[in-house]
């Protein structure tokens, strides 16, 4: 994966919540996402910025 897609500024990630639940989010390398637990969703993160439209999250199995 490339370098620049798998980052996300810490400080960044200490300021966003899930705009469902205004819950912690925490970044899934692999997948490229930040993931809030409490809703169940993955919201993409493009170019180094995340995309936090609950149009846009994947819903978490199980």
């Amino acid at each position: 994966m490339d370098e620049r897609l798998s980052k996300v500024d810490p400080k960044l990630l200490e300021l966003l919540v899930c705009p469902v639940c205004k819950g912690r989010l925490t970044f899934n390398r692999e997948t490229n996402e930040l993931v809030s637990e409490k809703a169940r969703l993955a919201y993409p993160v493009r170019d180094g910025v995340p995309i936090m439209l609950v149009s846009e999250a994947r819903r978490l199995e199980g």
